[in-house]
Order: C-alpha cells, then sequence, then structure tokens
C-alpha cells in the first residue's frame, strides 16, 4: 500500500468546482499517496476565526484547495456589495491564516475574472489585476478576491509559504446554482430554458445577448486545479481558461442551450435589463505554455452534458 503524504482539504467542497474536482478524482485522477477530504459551510462557518482553526485542527492538512466563497450573479451583486466585501475578506484571511499556523505546505485559492479593472485592454493577463478599479457592479467581490493575491504575495514574502491563485473564466458545470435572480448566466439560462419548454412560453434572455463570455466547464476546470495544486510553483496567479477565439455571445450560449434542451420556442431578450461587463477577454497564453496540449471539452458538449444533468437532477438541484 502507497502511504498517504498528501491530505488535501478542499474548501467550499460541495459548490459547482468542489463536486467537479470531487468527480475527476473519483474517477481516476486521484493519485495513491492523496486522501481527499470535502467540506461545505455544514462542516464549518469559515468567517469565524475560531470554527476555522478548528477544522484545519480536525483535518491536519498538508495541501488547500480554497473555493468557499460568498458568490453570486449579477444582480445579486449590484444589491450587496459590502456583504460580498465583509464575508469574503473573513472567509479568505480566516482560511489563509489557519493554513500559515498549521504549517500547510501550499495552498491553492480560486479567484474569478471578474476581479480585473473595468477600464483595461484586451485580453486581460495575469499581470493586470491590480491595474485599476474593478467594474462597479461587484466591487465588493473583486476586491475581496483580489486581496487574496495580496496576501498570498505576503505570505511567500515574509514566511516562505508556497500559496497561490488561479483565476477561472465563467465556470459552468453539473452541481452548479440554477437560481434565475441568483445565479450565474448559464445556469440561470438553462432553468429558463427549462421552463420555457414546461410552459409553453417564449425563452426571455436578461440583456441585449451581445455581451461575451469564454466559459469553462467544471471538470476541465477541475483537471487544471490537479496539474496546479501538483504542478505549478509561482506564487503569482494563473488565468484557467479557453483561449480567445472560443469566446462566445450570451446570445450564442442561450441557442446553444435551447438546442440542448431540444426547445422551440422563441427567443426574447428583455434589453431593459444590464448587460454587466461588455466582454473580458482573457488570455490563456501562460497557461499554453506550460501545457501546450491541454484539451478542453468543446462548448456544445459541455453544455448538453450539462443540461442532461440538470434535467435528471432537477428536483434536488440547487436553484
Amino acid at each position: 500500500m502507497t502511504e498517504v503524504t498528501k491530505r488535501i482539504l478542499v474548501t467550499g467542497g460541495t459548490g459547482l468546482v468542489g463536486r467537479a474536482i470531487e468527480k475527476v478524482v473519483a474517477d481516476g485522477e486521484g493519485q495513491p499517496d492523496e486522501e481527499w477530504i470535502f467540506v461545505s459551510s455544514r462542516d464549518a462557518d469559515l468567517t469565524s476565526s475560531s470554527e476555522t482553526k478548528a477544522l484545519f485542527e480536525r483535518h491536519k492538512p498538508t495541501h488547500v484547495i480554497h473555493l468557499a466563497a460568498m458568490v453570486g450573479g449579477l444582480f445579486k451583486n449590484i444589491r450587496s456589495n459590502l456583504d460580498f466585501w465583509r464575508t469574503n475578506i473573513h472567509i479568505n484571511d480566516n482560511v489563509l491564516h489557519s493554513a500559515h499556523e498549521s504549517g500547510v505546505q501550499k495552498v491553492v485559492s480560486c479567484l474569478s475574472t471578474c476581479i480585473f479593472p473595468d477600464k483595461t485592454t484586451y485580453p486581460i493577463d495575469e499581470t493586470m489585476i491590480h491595474n485599476g478599479p474593478p467594474h462597479s457592479s461587484n466591487f465588493g467581490y473583486s476586491y475581496a478576491k483580489r486581496m487574496i493575491d495580496v496576501q498570498n504575495r505576503g505570505y511567500s514574502e515574509q514566511h516562505g509559504r508556497r500559496f497561490t491563485a488561479v483565476i477561472p473564466t465563467n465556470v459552468f458545470g453539473p452541481h452548479d446554482n440554477f437560481n434565475i435572480e441568483d445565479g450565474h448566466v448559464l445556469p440561470g439560462l438553462i432553468h429558463k430554458v427549462y421552463l420555457a419548454k414546461q410552459s409553453g412560453s417564449a425563452l426571455t434572455v436578461w440583456g441585449t445577448g451581445k455581451p461575451r463570455r469564454q466559459f469553462i466547464y467544471s471538470l476541465d476546470l477541475a483537471r487544471l486545479f490537479l496539474w496546479v495544486l501538483r504542478e505549478y510553483d509561482e506564487v503569482e496567479p494563473i488565468i484557467l481558461s479557453v483561449g480567445e477565439e472560443d469566446e462566445v455571445s450570451i446570445r450564442e450560449a442561450a441557442e446553444a442551450i435551447a438546442e440542448a434542451m431540444e426547445f422551440r420556442g422563441e427567443l426574447v431578450f428583455d434589453t431593459t435589463k444590464s448587460d454587466g461587463q461588455f466582454k473580458k477577454t482573457a488570455s490563456n497564453a501562460k497557461l499554453r505554455r506550460y501545457l501546450p496540449g491541454f484539451q478542453f471539452t468543446p462548448f456544445r458538449k459541455a453544455v448538453k452534458e450539462t443540461c442532461a444533468w440538470f434535467n435528471a437532477n432537477y428536483a434536488n438541484a440547487r436553484k
């Protein structure tokens, strides 16, 4: 028997990305010297420093993948910027400090492309994170996530810690939050198409349908997380994304979902609703330097698999 030398604690372990990591590990990507521990808010309130410390003392991890966060779509962010700032600052500080105090060898935290400056040149790359204010719609979440990068540098310089972060583009897949009001664009559209199909009504898409996004399938992201944990040694973050050429408009995304769900109704765009940022094109050149041969799941195939999961798990899906 191989001795377990890595105890990997995954915070936010029951969310979209946590479930995807759990699946790829279970499907053969895990290694014999690794023990994986997936925890959620039921196991500890990470806004509490004492509960976070107790969690680390209980599991004694050697490595951490930090996914836990207060998250939401555009409209929830606009309503609650202060809540997003305070909750995420507490969670991140508690997790990173507990990891440091308990001697964790490596932490990989999850950021987001929405943290980049609103006024920027495209494509965005890893050097631009702190070059100006983020979009006003989600400044609380964005600044809290940016501070992880600041803390990673601090822990490296002051304590020699190997804490780093990844920056995925728009993640989607099974176990997402399919809530129409507070979820992200793709799962929200999947739920809308499901309901429009049930009621025989038109599909109403919020906004013009023109904004463009790079979507990454959660299972692809999970495979990349394992590579970062095992192989990537920089403190500087790395963007995990499909290429610029794989950007799709919200209209194209809605059409792909309609096709996958066999929805035959009309598509209507409610232009009274905000579009958010028009685009936030990210460069995956750094990732490609490290992993030139990585194969992403084609967008329509990933959408089809996600829609199939939602159809099969409608009763229990977060919505």
